[in-house]
């Protein structure tokens, strides 16, 4: 191993240390791979990462090694480093790494970050969740092929709403939808719209898609995951390189592109060339902000009509109108 390089990130000094570590094990590329992706990528990258909190997924020895998360930044930073206190959702703060500039992102990758999952605010709004998340979660048995339709059916419901929504790998096996969102609600207002969203995803299409948060409820359908919408809840980023040995990206793409894309050849090798030939799919999503109100009216209904909250998860505080926290099965030998 050398003992390391400095790069010159407009202006900003980052050293990559053992850049020829190997960090994805099946072809072979390295720390300094994962930076020079990042670097190619940079421009898509900060458009969507950019001011955000980030929560770090570190594996130090690469994707095959032992990992953690990592809210908080280490004692010793730099002096250029952006941070901002975020909390957990029983209120315990911490300083998180703030995606300023690439050379923030390189500084992570330096110490073995593989994964950044973001917050749905920016470090200026901590208030306000600008996006709405929505994760299309294949259950056991599910196919691709199945995630694939449910996305489809999505974008029809929302396009109904006049909701204009964008579309990305998750690097494994489910797909995101995305909606950049009007600064005018908080993650409780947007956890509702999306809980309102799986409900009529479901109600459309129940032998497909289902909202029920119990697993043993789902049986093989694909899972629409309303809880990534929670307060202080983070989701993998766009662009962003998975801890998995083929370095897989969770990438934008087109929804002309749904029907034929493969996830899995969805790489560091791969995207940036994809990128300068096609462009950013989700180029201008931030400047076209959109309207959840729609599904809140949707909210509304469904509460009107005797619904209750869907459950949360268990490391939140029990939360108004919310069903008692019992798997069904369990519920009923009680």
């Amino acid at each position: 191993m050398s003992e390391g390089i400095t790069i010159d990130v407009d202006g900003t000094e980052v050293t990559v240390s053992h850049p020829e570590k190997v960090f994805f094990s099946e072809r072979g590329e390295t720390k300094l791979d994962l930076v020079r992706y990042y670097q190619a990528v940079a421009e898509p990258l900060l458009a969507t990462l950019r001011r955000r909190p980030l929560l770090l997924e570190r594996y130090p020895n690469g994707a095959s090694g032992k990992s953690w998360f990592q809210k908080r930044v280490p004692k010793a930073i730099p002096e250029w480093l952006s941070t901002t206190v975020v909390a957990t959702p029983n209120g315990t703060t911490s300083d998180a790494l703030v995606a300023a500039d690439l050379a923030h992102i390189l500084w992570a990758v330096n110490l073995g970050c593989i994964g950044f999952h973001v917050w749905p605010t920016h470090a200026d709004n901590p208030e306000i969740a600008d996006e709405l998340r929505i994760d299309l979660d294949p259950s056991p048995g599910v196919t691709f092929e199945q995630v694939r339709e449910a996305a489809v059916l999505t974008k029809e419901l929302l396009d109904e709403l006049g909701i204009a929504a964008h579309l990305k790998t998750t690097g494994s096996r489910g797909l995101h939808v995305y909606a950049a969102l009007q600064p005018q609600w908080d993650g409780y207002q947007v956890r509702a719209a999306a809980v309102a969203l799986a409900r009529a995803l479901e109600r459309r299409h129940p032998e497909l898609i289902t909202a029920k948060w119990w697993k043993e409820e789902r049986g093989t359908r694909v899972f629409v995951d309303f809880n990534q919408n929670a307060p202080h809840k983070t989701v993998f980023g766009a662009w962003c390189v998975r801890p998995r040995v083929g370095a897989q990206v969770s990438a934008p793409i087109g929804w002309d592109e749904l029907a034929t894309v493969d996830p899995g050849a969805l790489t560091i090798a791969t995207v940036p060339a994809m990128v300068a030939e096609r462009g950013d799919p989700w180029a201008g999503m931030a400047e076209r902000p959109q309207s959840i109100e729609p599904l809140l009216e949707q909210s509304r209904r469904d509460l009107a009509d005797g619904l209750m909250d869907a459950p949360w998860p268990p490391v939140y505080p029990k939360q108004p109108g919310e069903p008692p926290r019992v798997a069904p099965s369990r519920a009923r030998q009680s």
